[in-house]
């Protein structure tokens, strides 16, 4: 059977519960009957779901199919559809165009925004950054302090490139004294972390999307080629907390990106964050987190909120 992991989306005042759906064991067809996301093999119907309740659909199947019906039905009630390649990593996702009534107006102030508070949120997003991965690292390393140290050293656009400096230290003491070399290239741990972070951004864009925000316009990263730059920018600050699972998931035995790993690492967005007083899943969160980047967009607001892990204790 499909593998289904719950979530949580904050559209509303009321979080609704939202649900990601993984395809990978067999291969099925999506079709939708009645507003239900079918799914069959061999013609028997064998799971469904009602589509509203679908927030990620991750297909690792090379034999999955699909009706267009299915795939319009998911992109109408919001569903990002995450399909992976060959090598089971996710390749493309079918990202929703939002219905927001205000699209044009925040699309005209993601163009306006002037370099300054670009590169003042983008500060933010390092600063948070950083500081995940210190408390990664052990309470009482050198390493750690030297991440808070340089954290606090971050200044507006980081033209000294604090972010790759703390890279360095960070991922050589990551696995506690273990060698470690984050390179995407590589078919090691570095598997697990390209397929977190890909989850990750794609939660991340349906957010900004929802938000009435245009995912291709960034703060920091600008491509041409890339249509989510917005993502790459907002995924930093969460990065460390796909590196804390993957790196539990190693302590765990977890060798092989299956499916049990794809499930434990799709799990994440159940995760329980806080921001402010508040706790609540990532997505909820990330909902939160992109409607503060809205007013800091309208000038409303300079400071973005930024989720944090319910049992961290910010040192600095």
């Amino acid at each position: 059977m499909p593998q289904c992991q719950g979530e949580a989306d904050s559209s509303s005042e009321r979080p609704v519960i939202k649900r990601t759906l993984e395809i990978s064991r067999e291969a099925a067809h999506l079709a939708v009957r009645y507003d239900q996301l079918l799914l069959s093999r061999q013609g028997q119907i064998v799971g469904q779901a009602p589509c509203e309740d679908l927030g990620v659909v991750v297909v690792d199947h090379p034999q999955t199919t699909y009706t267009h019906s299915a795939l319009a039905k998911l992109a109408e009630c919001g569903a990002v559809v995450v399909i992976c390649g060959q090598d089971h990593l996710p390749a493309a996702m079918l990202l929703p165009l939002t219905q927001h009534s205000q699209v044009v107006w925040r699309l005209a102030e993601q163009i306006a925004a002037p370099r300054p508070l670009r590169k003042q949120l983008w500060r933010q997003l390092v600063v948070a950054k950083v500081r995940g991965q210190a408390r990664n690292l052990l309470p009482e390393s050198s390493a750690r302090t030297k991440l808070l140290a340089l954290a606090r050293e971050v200044r507006s656009g980081d033209p000294s490139n604090v972010e790759a400096q703390a890279a360095k230290i960070y991922w050589s003491n990551w696995l506690d004294g273990d060698p470690f070399r984050r390179d995407p290239e590589l078919k090691d741990l570095n598997k697990f972390l390209n397929y977190g972070y890909a989850i990750a951004r794609a939660s991340i864009a349906r957010a900004i999307v929802a938000a009435g925000l245009q995912p291709s316009v960034g703060l920091h990263h600008r491509n041409r080629s890339n249509a989510f730059c917005l993502a790459d920018d907002l995924v930093e600050p969460f990065r460390p907390l796909v590196d804390d699972r993957v790196r539990e998931m190693h302590r765990q035995g977890f060798e092989e990106l299956d499916q049990p790993a794809k499930a434990e690492l799709l799990s994440l967005l159940a995760t329980p964050l806080r921001l402010g007083g508040q706790t609540g899943p990532w997505m909820t969160m990330v909902h939160r987190f992109t409607a503060s980047l809205v007013r800091c967009l309208a000038r409303e607001s300079r400071r973005l909120e930024i989720p944090l892990p319910c049992e961290s204790v910010d040192t600095d």
